[in-house]
C-alpha cells in the first residue's frame, strides 16, 4: 500500500503516514527500522505494510516507494 509522510520524529523514529485517501495512521520505532531506513521526509511517497483492520490497523514496515 502507498501512503504520504506525514510526521516524523528521528529521536523516537516514529511519525504518522497519511493514507490516499487522507487517513492519518500511526507507525513506531519497529515499523521504521523493519524499512531500513535512516531517515524520513515530510511529503516523500512511502510504501507501507499494515496488519489488523478497522481501528485495530497499525503499520508494520514503512520504507521508500520505488518504481
Amino acid at each position: 500500500m502507498q501512503a504520504t509522510a506525514y510526521t516524523y520524529d528521528p529521536a523516537t523514529r516514529s511519525g504518522s503516514v497519511l493514507l490516499d485517501d487522507g487517513t492519518p495512521l500511526p507507525f513506531d520505532a519497529a515499523a521504521f527500522d523493519a524499512g531500513g531506513l535512516r531517515l524520513l521526509r515530510p511529503g516523500q511517497r512511502v510504501r507501507i505494510e499494515t496488519d489488523g483492520e478497522g481501528g485495530r490497523r497499525r503499520i508494520t514496515l514503512v520504507t521508500l516507494q520505488t518504481f
